[in-house]
C-alpha cells in the first residue's frame, strides 16, 4: 500500500484506483485458516500488481484482478472485498444443451444406484456368511 500513488520514478499515475486481486482460487490451505502460495502464485499477483503500477499493457482479468476507481468502490459502500469487484471466471460452455446434459448424468446416476445396490447386496450376503447379519 502506498499513498503517494502520483507519477514517479517510472510509476504511472494511479491516483484514484485501486488493484484488486482475488487469491481464494490460489495457493492451497496449510491448514484449517492459513492459505500458503506456490512460488508461480507469489509471481502471478507480483507481477500483474507490477504490470499495473508501471502500466505495462495491464489488463482486468475476470475473477482475477481488478482496477477500480473510487466511484466504484463508493458504488458499493466501500466494501474492499476483492471478490465483489473481481466477478467470476466465465464458464466454457461444452456445446451441450443443459437438457440433454441432465437427462445424460441422471441416466449415469440411475445405474450408479443399480450398481449400488447390487454391491450392497452382495455385501450382506457375504457377511451372513461370516455370521454377521444385518
Amino acid at each position: 500500500m502506498t499513498r503517494n500513488k502520483k507519477e514517479r520514478e517510472g510509476f504511472r499515475n494511479r491516483s484514484g484506483e485501486v488493484l484488486f486481486i482475488d487469491t481464494r482460487n490460489l495457493g492451497y490451505m496449510k491448514d484449517r485458516v492459513l492459505r500458503d502460495f506456490k512460488r508461480e502464485d507469489i509471481e502471478r499477483i507480483a507481477g500483474t500488481f507490477h504490470i499495473w503500477r508501471n502500466g505495462e499493457g495491464y489488463e482486468d482479468k475476470a475473477g482475477f484482478c481488478k482496477s477500480a476507481i473510487l466511484g466504484e468502490i463508493a458504488k458499493y459502500d466501500h466494501v474492499l472485498t476483492p471478490g465483489r469487484y473481481v466477478g467470476a471466471v466465465e464458464e466454457e460452455d461444452d456445446g451441450e444443451p443443459f437438457a440433454e446434459k441432465m437427462a445424460r448424468l441422471t441416466a449415469g446416476l440411475s445405474e450408479q444406484f443399480t450398481e449400488n445396490a447390487r454391491l450392497e447386496k452382495q455385501i450382506k450376503k457375504n457377511l451372513a456368511g461370516l455370521g454377521y447379519e444385518f
